[in-house]
């Protein structure tokens, strides 16, 4: 058996090879390390703090910037004809939520709606959303009156009064919202059955919204209700017509009405 080998004074040793590779050698007392930088050399890794990072990849990463071409990217692609200045600021923050640049050509709106919900919101109305996901995506720095957000879906009534009126919790949460409802902005993003029971309330004399979003989105309903809004007639409203909807598209919509800024 042959002695081990040994590196002669200040000679690094040789480290075993894998099978059928080189063999290779682990550095010397105060040599570099494979796959770190020698002092004063560039680092290849995890950036120190304060140190510049590295961009293996070259993507943006400025968030003014992205939003920037991303903004000027939807204004270039999709066919803003005939939409009037402040339905397309909304309708480009609705494409922007979704990578959807075709989705202006479903869109229909009341005129004025835009107008109608920001002086809502200017006055302090309450945001009344269907889902927890439309309360949590609206940013409350851009609400120009602290308002209020509110969703009544965890409610722990809602259970019992969706067996009770044989509904979805989505559209039983709304029977919370009756004495909210009058000058109200609301944003439905989920369940077509909320803004079909929205549209009940109103028959049953509940009050009237200042404006309605109505962007639920599925299979089953979801065209249906939001068609039923379109025609319900004198309520200001914005749509998405068809299956598409969503919780991000109706937190969009009301993040681009709440303020003018882009």
């Amino acid at each position: 058996m042959s002695p081990e080998k040994t590196a002669a004074p200040g000679r690094p040793v040789a480290g075993p090879a894998a099978p059928g590779g080189p063999v290779t050698a682990p550095a010397a007392p105060g040599g570099p390390v494979a796959g770190l930088a020698a002092p004063g050399g560039p680092v290849a890794g995890p950036v120190a703090p304060g140190g510049p990072v590295a961009e293996p990849y070259g993507y943006v990463r400025d968030g003014a910037e992205i939003y920037r071409r991303s903004f000027a990217t939807i204004r270039a692609e999709a066919d803003l004809a005939g939409v009037p200045d402040d339905v397309a600021r909304v309708a480009v923050r609705m494409i922007h939520a979704c990578g959807m640049v075709d989705l202006v050509r479903d869109l229909a709106w009341s005129p004025g709606v835009v107008a109608t919900a920001r002086a809502a919101l200017l006055a302090g109305a309450p945001i009344m959303c269907d889902a927890t996901m439309v309360a949590a995506g609206v940013t409350r720095s851009r609400l120009p009156a602290a308002n209020e957000v509110v969703c009544t879906l965890g409610d722990p009534r809602v259970p019992e009064l969706a067996r009770r009126l044989g509904t979805t919790r989505s559209a039983a949460a709304l029977e919370l919202w009756r004495d909210r409802l009058a000058g109200a902005v609301v944003a439905v993003g989920n369940a077509p059955t909320a803004l079909f029971r929205l549209l009940e309330l109103m028959d049953e004399g509940g009050g009237r919204p200042a404006a309605v979003l109505g962007l639920p989105v599925g299979f089953i309903g979801a065209a249906e209700s939001k068609q039923a809004l379109a025609d319900y007639g004198d309520l200001p409203y914005l749509v998405v017509h068809g299956r598409r909807g969503g919780s991000a598209l109706a937190a969009a919509a009301i993040n681009a009405i709440a303020t003018e800024k882009e």
